[in-house]
């Protein structure tokens, strides 16, 4: 899964310095509820869904195996009906069985009367069940193609929700092979991880389709979509890669199809294994769940994420649909080919794809720069991971509610932060040693952390398992204080480590073992290791700028004295992209926790007055639009906006206010972005330019670049009448494709009229919106009318809740305060979750309420700064 969904928050258990070192991969003593003495061999399911009826029968034989004495039989069924059992083998003949169901726990057991020997058995199952309107186990969307109303059926398993089509055994350890048939409509294309091995006609308009038997898998990755399709295809490697739609979408699939074949010709020579199986099909479909979903040949994406039309889409969105391509191809290897052994090592499918995906971004597009846009991107995780609430890489997992909300941001970016860090301090070249030797040893099977660590420390000879143990095991990061003297023409430098804590000071004392590139600027970096409170090293001489990690592959924050920041700081618009990015963005953080005055933050800020890098500006963006919002309602905000224009507006009058031939893709991103930043700031030439473009874009679609879309739309949206939000919502509604859709949905959260926000809330209660847009219309919405948005949700918690997938569900409520300032809100959330949700939900709330009174404190302690340093000018 990629991390589009990385922003559902977790539920946790804290881990503290000294964790017992993980053991390698072993079946019997992986966790999990299910016992093991009995596994599954083969699954041959039958599926008979009622499209109409939201509803499917199903029969099921699987062939186990129990591998020691027992009296009882336990898998995994949730909504599900099982309406006849039996067990049948040499030895006991054809036994019927008597299901229970403990739909708390959501298993199946049958109770035997005698106990049965070790040995293969067959169990048969009739059940049935629902095809939900949440994107969880069998599920349905309705769309809209050339005016007509349809419907497609699709499936999302992980974290566990396979057994809500099938009864299973519901557990990643618990490998199998299954065979999957389907009886559909007979103008159906049909969709699972094997090609089709035999289709035959049925009565009343029907077909059954038969799939090929799949490799041993966990039972997540199961898949089925069947819909009125389309498919584009190509030949790869002697894989038949296809990009598969629904109607009329042709024109957004060549970019896909090629980056498809070109990543998989890319991991094939990465891993050293060729992908496995004869067929990948990309399949991209209107809505019901967020994101992609990585499924053993048959990948499920939200359209959004895998389509891209040059003629309407902005590069912003290739760039993003090649990632989240990356992601989910690296995954068929990393997840699918060798899977983690139970959800508390998720990090090892997440983790290691994002990183992946990054890694052949740069490879076949280094003019994007997705390593300066992934530092960017690290800011957001490294913000919640300086917190008490954190929690390691590495967290137990005991319940289904959990195993969902992992997939946060510490899984995915803080996982793929570290490795990269890691990668960096092995060598490349060793650390892919170790990775193909990783994937050769344990393809089709499961693993640990810490096979990986074994792995990787064969092939460098370095002692990897106490250096990734710090980082996996152990919450938060440490702050890395630099300071330097010169000495008889020499430069010594002390480095020290602290666990580094945007709220109250750590008390544990961690420390971790750090890789540290020290150099000086525009000149050599060496690599030290970091292994205790503090050491010293010299340099042969005093010349030049020092720089730590000037290629900002660590994760860690940098503290230098004084007059090493100045030194810095003076040559910003001269340093490396990746060290000018580190050093704003480390500068900020800083002077959010109090280690440095925001004056000298805005000083540095300045000399960024003329950055051609649009990751940069994001990160510069950002921190202002955080200062901003800490100060809403207070006059100081002005200031915060006036100095935000300021610096902005000569930038974007640089390049203009429409594209010009031959300009860079930078800065065609970039004029988009400070266009919408500065009316969003209140800027009147801004705001006058967005709604002058949208009349014409009414008028004229073509008229609108797609590099500038955004803006015009999002000025719209913000500063709406009620004719002009009239105008987006029907563009909404009959939009051609998810992508054009979400542009004009999200254009509409942004209004800043409290009763076009009523309007727009109202929409989440329709069956015409998709589920999936739940959390990013609740989100757009709370942004501007926080209160507001909660007395909504408040009042239709049950019909928000019953709609959603299950990752994220935990996070809705506390979503709605995360930009509050008010620690009314932190006990609001906090009081109202522990009232109407389970223990899970609680720990949400308290971490929302964190970060509530950390931008509280910050308000606070930023207030007289933006004073005192912008009343001056």
């Amino acid at each position: 899964m990629p991390v589009a969904r990385a922003a559902a928050a977790v539920a946790f258990a804290l881990t503290t310095a000294g964790a017992q070192a993980e053991a390698p991969y072993a079946f019997a003593t992986t966790p999990g509820k299910l016992p093991k003495d009995v596994i599954p061999l083969q699954y041959s399911a039958h599926i008979m869904p009622d499209v109409a009826g939201n509803s499917f029968r199903g029969t099921q034989t699987v062939e186990i195996e129990v591998l020691k004495t027992t009296s009882l039989i336990m898998l995994n069924a949730d909504n599900l009906e099982i309406d006849a059992a039996s067990l049948s083998g040499k030895e006991i003949g054809k036994l019927a069985l008597k299901p229970i169901l403990d739909r708390g726990q959501q298993t199946l057991r049958f109770e035997l009367a005698r106990p049965l020997a070790p040995g293969k058995y067959a169990l048969d199952l009739t059940f049935k069940g629902q095809i939900n309107r949440e994107g969880r186990g069998l599920f349905y969307v309705n769309y809209k193609a050339d005016g007509a109303e349809k419907k497609l059926i699709a499936t999302t398993m992980a974290p566990t929700d396979a057994r809500r089509m099938l009864p299973t055994w519901d557990e990643p350890s618990f490998r199998a092979r299954f065979k999957l048939t389907v009886d559909v409509p007979s103008n159906f294309k049909t969709y699972s991880t094997t090609p089709i091995e035999k289709q035959e006609p049925l009565s009343k308009g029907m077909q059954r389709v038969t799939f090929g038997n799949t490799p041993k898998m966990p039972s997540y990755l199961v898949v089925l979509v069947a819909g009125e399709m389309e498919r584009v295809a190509a030949k790869q490697d002697g894989v038949e890669i296809g990009v598969v739609t629904t109607e009329g979408k042709g024109a957004s699939t060549a970019f896909p199809l090629q980056a498809s074949r070109d990543l998989l010709r890319y991991f094939n020579h990465y891993f050293g294994i060729p992908y496995p199986l004869p067929k990948l099909d990309q399949i991209a479909i209107p809505g019901g769940f967020n994101g992609a979903m990585e499924n053993w040949g048959a990948v499920v994406y939200n359209e959004p994420t895998l389509l891209y039309d040059p003629k309407k889409s902005p590069d912003r969105v290739k760039k993003f649909t090649f990632n989240i391509n990356a992601h989910e191809l690296a995954h068929q290897w990393f997840g699918n080919l060798v899977t983690m052994a139970w959800w508390d090592n998720l990090w090892l499918n997440e983790g290691f794809a994002s990183w992946m995906a990054a890694k052949a971004t740069q490879h076949f597009h280094p003019e994007w720069r997705p390593y300066l846009d992934e530092i960017a991107a690290r800011e957001y995780v490294m913000n919640l991971d300086a917190r008490k609430t954190t929690h390691p890489i590495q967290t137990r997992i005991d319940t289904e509610e959990q195993a969902a909300a992992a997939f946060d941001a510490i899984t995915y970016s803080k996982g793929q932060a570290f490795l990269r860090m890691l990668e960096a301090y092995l060598g490349e070249d060793n650390f892919r040693k170790g990775i193909r030797a990783y994937m050769a040893r344990h393809q089709y099977s499961n693993t640990t952390s810490a096979d990986l660590w074994a792995a990787l420390e064969k092939a460098s000879g370095k002692p990897v398992g106490k250096l990734a143990s710090d980082w996996t095991t152990q919450p938060g990061f440490p702050l890395i204080k630099v300071e330097q003297a010169c000495e008889e023409g020499k430069r010594k430098i002390t480095l020290s480590q602290e666990q580094y804590r945007l709220d109250e000071p750590a008390s544990e004392k961690r420390l971790w073992n750090v890789p540290l590139q020290v150099g000086t600027v525009n000149g050599k970096a060496w690599t030290t290791l970091l292994s205790g409170p503090s050491t010293t090293i010299t340099q042969a001489s005093c010349e030049g700028a020092l720089v730590v990690d000037p290629y900002s592959v660590g994760y860690f924050r940098v503290h230098y004295d004084p007059a090493s920041f100045h030194a810095l700081a003076e040559q910003a618009p001269r340093l490396l992209d990746s060290t000018r990015l580190r050093l704003l963005a480390d500068s900020w953080s800083l002077a959010l926790a109090g280690r440095m005055p925001l004056d000298a933050y805005l000083d540095l800020v300045r000399k960024y007055a003329n950055e051609p890098r649009p990751a940069v500006w994001e990160a510069l963006l950002s921190h202002l639009r955080t200062v901003s919002s800490l100060l809403s309602g207070e006059p100081e905000q002005a200031l915060v906006r006036r100095f935000f224009i300021d610096l902005a507006r000569p930038r974007l009058a640089a390049l203009g206010w429409d594209e010009k031939p031959g300009e860079s893709l930078d800065d065609a991103q970039l004029r988009g972005m400070l266009a919408t930043s500065l009316a969003r700031a209140g800027d009147p030439e801004a705001i006058a330019q967005g709604k002058a473009r949208f009349a014409r874009f009414l008028a004229d679609p073509s008229s609108v670049p797609p590099s500038m879309i955004d803006f015009v739309t999002l000025t719209a949206g913000r500063y709406a009448d009620a004719a002009t939000y009239e105008a987006l919502a029907a563009r909404a509604a009959n939009a051609p494709n998810s992508e054009e859709r979400n542009r004009f949905g999200k254009a509409l959260t942004s209004a800043l009229d409290p009763q076009l926000a009523a309007r727009t809330l109202q929409m989440l209660l329709s069956p015409q919106t998709p589920p999936d847009l739940i959390p990013y219309i609740i989100g757009g919405v709370s942004a501007e009318h926080l209160d507001q948005t909660w007395n909504f949700a408040v009042a239709n918690r049950d019909a928000l809740l019953n709609s959603m997938e299950a990752l994220g569900r935990h996070a809705l409520f506390a979503s709605i305060v995360s930009s509050s300032a008010n620690p009314v809100h932190a006990e609001l959330v906090e009081n109202y979750m522990r009232k109407n949700f389970g223990a899970d939900g609680v720990v949400e709330a308290e971490r929302a309420g964190n970060g509530v009174r950390i931008r509280a404190a910050q308000k606070a302690r930023l207030l007289p700064q933006v004073r005192a340093a912008l009343q001056k000018q």
